[in-house]
């Protein structure tokens, strides 16, 4: 096993304790796309088996959004070869994102309609959780996304729970950079997949990443300063949000015909 190896699987191992991810007796979904995230957290989820002294079960699920189906065969393929139990659910997600008749951008409305794809799937394979490929670049980049789009701090987080906790979706590999799992991915010859997506070099996420990959050839530490400082935020050195301001006599609201 290489010294690579070791931390990444060391890494992952940090997270699941560190955030309570993993319990013994979990269904998981593992959301598979084809990237190299994705296809190695199911790899390592599954080689995690033989070294610690719980159990639980994996699922591997593939949303296919309908630009090809090269990538969903091959995925298929690598199931059956590695004995992953495992569904492919076949949309048109990608292909109604990118249409004429959608007036969202159309990673929005992907993203909506794959998650709730992911989550009527894992309800019917009665799998509690959903484990993400997100790694510590994705949560870096999603912080500053909504600093920079959206107006407010906020970022994925690790553990998140839906519909009063019946599903709760995980992201196993919070802690791992993405170029040492690119790295591992290809030294484990698994079989990543490109992205047939038209928009996926084409976003704020792209450019976010270009500004960071600068900062972070200045130096080295910024990487780990920003994802500490995600979790440990003064407040009493943030400013508090402005007052409403009232006005004396305020516009009566808005009515249609159909109200009383």
């Amino acid at each position: 096993m290489s010294y690579l190896d070791q931390e990444v699987r060391r890494l992952l191992g940090r997270a699941v304790q560190g955030y309570g991810l993993i319990r013994d007796g979990d269904r998981i979904a593992v959301a598979v796309s084809g990237g190299k995230d994705s296809l190695l957290l199911l790899w390592l989820l599954r080689e995690r088996l033989a070294r610690i002294p719980i159990r639980y079960d994996l699922v591997a699920v593939h949303v296919d959004p309908g630009f090809d189906q090269e990538t969903s065969e091959r995925l298929e393929a690598f199931f059956r070869s590695e004995g992953f139990d495992y569904e492919i659910l076949h949309t048109d997600h990608g292909i109604r994102a990118h249409g004429p008749e959608n007036r969202e951008n159309p990673c929005f409305l992907c993203a909506r309609l794959r998650r709730t794809a992911l989550f009527q799937a894992a309800s019917r394979l009665g799998c509690g959780k959903i484990a993400l490929g997100h790694n510590q670049d994705d949560f870096i980049e999603t912080f500053f996304i909504n600093i920079c789009y959206s107006g407010q701090v906020s970022t994925m987080v690790p553990r998140q729970s839906f519909f009063g906790g019946e599903i709760v979706v995980i992201r196993p590999l919070a802690l791992v950079p993405a170029a040492r799992l690119r790295r591992l991915a290809g030294q484990l010859g698994l079989p990543v997949l490109e992205n047939p997506c038209p928009s996926a070099k084409a976003n704020k996420r792209h450019e976010v990443r270009s500004l960071l990959r600068d900062l972070y050839r200045k130096n080295s530490k910024v990487r780990g300063n920003v994802f500490h400082a995600m979790s440990h935020i003064n407040t009493e050195y943030l400013p508090p949000p402005l007052r409403p301001q009232h006005r004396k006599n305020p516009p009566p609201p808005e009515t249609t015909e159909d109200e009383p």
